[in-house]
């Protein structure tokens, strides 16, 4: 007979502690408080078994997410499958800043584009209610995991299967967010850590020898067409790509450029702005800008 104490003791001889204890707790149902006072707690044989096969998929670089099917992102749980790259926790940033601009709207349009799992859509729906959102993605495996998650947050999104911008006609947005895949082909971290589990269609552009921002580039040139007047795009990038990502909005005729770093201190969020009138728009741009200007 193998307890719940006797199964992380030998889990954690493997892997990461905290790696064993989640997995422990997984399989057995259990708390980590219940794990503490009730060791002694007997697992069956079909439980044993599972997590021996968790513990053997998670020492080979396989995300925990995948294997206890959830991930954290920002105070809310959500569902996680190997057709969606896990959530990030610098990702939370681009939800910050996103969150700031649509405290001044009464009845923002939304635009999520790559949702993926539908952190940044389901968030932003849950914490203001009033807004009308649209999430977007090439996979229509990622959006069955989206909707999976807006229904477990008892948020109501309008999902739309496509690249980019093509679902969306003509509609224009107060605020336009996107993670998209930054990545280059060539860089070696795609082989390393748990990203050889992920999606590579969210991680890379595909575009042999390039600088990882291909959609970058398509997402930055269709925003003037999408963007309400003062409306803002946000997009996250890689530690490099801030000056370049500030350029193309520069050259897309957009205004306010600016980009923040992440907990890490490294650039993770480039963002600007249709313009506006312009005083309205230097009066509002100086509230929001921070010191990476281009």
């Amino acid at each position: 007979m193998t307890t719940i104490g006797e199964a992380w003791r030998l889990a954690r001889q493997r892997i990461d502690r905290l790696d064993a204890r989640l997995l422990v707790e997984h399989v057995a149902s259990c708390s980590h408080a219940d794990l503490l006072a009730h060791a002694g707690r007997p697992l069956s044989a079909l439980q044993v078994r599972q997590l021996e096969a968790l513990v053997q998929r998670r020492a080979r670089g396989e995300p925990l997410a995948y294997l206890v099917g959830s991930v954290g992102f920002y105070g809310r749980e959500f569902r996680v499958t190997a057709d969606v790259l896990v959530p990030r926790p610098e990702t939370e940033l681009l939800l910050e800043l996103a969150l700031e601009r649509l405290r001044a709207l009464h009845d923002p349009a939304v635009a999520d584009l790559g949702t993926g799992c539908g952190v940044l859509a389901v968030s932003l729906k849950c914490r203001f209610p009033q807004a009308r959102v649209v999430a977007v993605d090439l996979s229509p495996a990622a959006l069955v995991v989206a909707r999976m998650n807006a229904a477990l947050h008892g948020v109501t999104i309008r999902f739309l299967e496509g690249d980019w911008y093509g679902p969306l006609g003509a509609e224009r947005f107060d605020l336009i967010v996107a993670n998209p895949p930054y990545v280059a082909m060539s860089d070696p971290h795609l082989e390393s850590g748990g990203l050889p589990f992920e999606p590579r269609m969210a991680l890379t552009d595909g575009v042999a020898g390039g600088d990882g921002l291909d959609c970058t580039r398509v997402i930055v040139g269709g925003a003037a067409m999408h963007l309400l007047p003062g409306g803002w795009l946000l997009i996250e990038h890689g530690h490099d790509q801030g000056v370049a990502v500030r350029q193309l909005l520069q050259d897309a005729g957009l205004t306010g450029m600016a980009t923040w770093p992440d907990l890490a201190g490294i650039d993770r969020v480039s963002a600007a702005r249709f313009p506006v009138s312009r005083n309205r728009e230097s009066q509002q741009d100086d509230f929001f800008l921070q010191p990476h200007e281009l």
